[in-house]
């Protein structure tokens, strides 16, 4: 499904600059969100404090002071460490929970996050207890929030694909929970030619697929992502402006980059948001949507990414309203459900 409305061209006074009104206002989904890396440092005290867990930190102050992070492995070094105070079905239900409230107050009408299994089914945690506390809180949050969703399993690749076959017969009992599996963590030296299999297993299973590529690897793992995996997006695929040729691609075939603003700069892929070729990317015609990674680390949810580019890019009324329809058409929903948050876009820009 392509975008009804080309915001960018059709907005009357489309220049004004996008307000905090406007951009929680407008529907939005989430389609690149770690639920691990939305543990807020309050969370996992009470968690550590529930479980028994001595933290390598004695006050919040000290979690944060460890957040400054210099590359992707400097913070996946604490996000393991910190996911250790899972450890019940109840901590999975408050941790998801506490991430569709925040969704909630920022007008985020649909979420497709992210879960690591093999992150605490390797500490010995049973594959049941992450899922089933998930999805429990995932249904509270359509019934309760109106916010609609759909799960994906990411497979770490630092692991061997062996392990993420292992993974994958895990989630057989629940697939009926999941609607894709991606694959996330260290990019360097993990092509995603490595997992062409269990992809493709994936795919026989009915599952859709993303990917993590062209975040610290290069443009070339955006397309090996495509080419081999067959993914339906791209998550972050910022590299994407190493190559012409691939950005010609993507907005011919209006494949979805699910770009991280906040993340990038945290992790030092760009030094400073002005830097962050985001909004040239939509300018040109890239289906690029907005979204927050690891909140808790990065620091800010969906709402605070948007601010982040009107302060620092400018980003205008027209740039924000095309930017939250190209989250909704990227997402998973139906054709139906897609057009009725497309139409309220429409309605509230004119």
């Amino acid at each position: 499904m392509t975008p009804q409305y080309n915001f960018l061209k059709n907005t009357p006074n489309g220049q004004q600059s996008a307000d905090t009104e406007l951009l929680t206002a407008l529907p939005k989904t989430e389609l690149h969100l770690h639920l691990e890396g939305s543990l807020e440092p309050e969370l996992m005290f009470k968690l550590a404090k529930r479980n028994n867990i001595t933290l390598p930190y004695t006050s919040i102050a000290d979690v944060q002071k460890a957040y400054d992070f210099h590359n992707l492995q400097s913070f996946l070094d604490i996000y393991y460490q910190c996911a250790d105070v899972l450890q019940k079905e109840e901590d999975f239900y408050d941790l998801t929970w506490n991430y569709l409230l925040k969704c909630h107050e920022e007008g985020v009408v649909h979420v497709e996050p992210f879960f690591d299994p093999q992150t605490h089914t390797d500490r010995g945690l049973d594959f049941k207890v992450a899922i089933s506390g998930i999805h429990k809180a995932l249904i509270d949050g359509e019934e309760k929030l109106g916010i609609t969703f759909g799960l994906i399993l990411s497979f770490l690749r630092h692991l061997p694909e062996t392990a993420a076959f292992d993974c994958l017969e895990q989630a057989q009992p629940y697939l009926s929970y999941i609607v894709a599996v991606g694959l996330d963590s260290s990019e360097q030296g993990n092509p995603p030619e490595k997992f062409t299999r269990v992809f493709q297993k994936a795919a026989e299973l009915g599952l859709k697929r993303v990917a993590h590529a062209g975040e610290e690897g290069p443009s070339t793992y955006i397309e090996t992502a495509l080419d081999t995996l067959k993914v339906h997006r791209i998550d972050h695929g910022v590299r994407c402006t190493e190559d012409d040729k691939l950005i010609e691609r993507l907005i011919t075939d209006q494949i979805p980059l699910t770009v991280c603003p906040l993340s990038n700069t945290k992790l030092k892929v760009y030094q400073h948001m002005s830097e962050h070729p985001i909004v040239t990317l939509l300018e040109k015609g890239v289906n690029v949507t907005v979204n927050s990674d690891d909140p808790a680390f990065f620091g800010g949810y969906l709402l605070e990414n948007y601010k982040a580019l009107v302060n620092d890019l400018n980003l205008n009324r027209a740039q924000a309203a095309q930017l939250a329809a190209n989250s909704i058409v990227s997402s998973f929903l139906s054709d139906n459900q897609k057009q009725a948050h497309l139409d309220k876009i429409k309605e509230i820009i004119q």
